[in-house]
C-alpha cells in the first residue's frame, strides 16, 4: 500500500493558509520548502497529535480513497 501524500493543495481545501501551514511545520520540524516540492506523508502528521494536521491526513487520504 503507497503511502498517502500531503500536499499544500490540500490545506487549501480545508481552507487553511501557508502562514499557519509554515508555522506547523517549523513546530513540528518539518521542511516547509521539502513539504510545498514533495508534499509530506499522512503518517507523518498524524504522529504529531494535532487535530488539525489529523484532519489534513484525512482530506487527503479521502482524496485517494482511503
Amino acid at each position: 500500500m503507497t503511502e498517502v501524500i500531503v500536499h499544500m493543495r490540500h490545506v487549501r481545501a480545508m481552507k487553511g493558509c501557508s502562514r499557519g501551514a509554515r508555522a506547523f511545520c517549523e513546530r513540528h520540524g518539518i521542511d516547509w520548502s521539502a513539504f510545498l516540492k514533495e508534499g509530506i506523508p499522512a503518517s507523518r502528521l498524524r504522529v504529531t497529535g494535532d487535530a488539525m494536521a489529523i484532519r489534513l491526513a484525512e482530506i487527503a487520504e479521502t482524496e485517494h480513497g482511503r
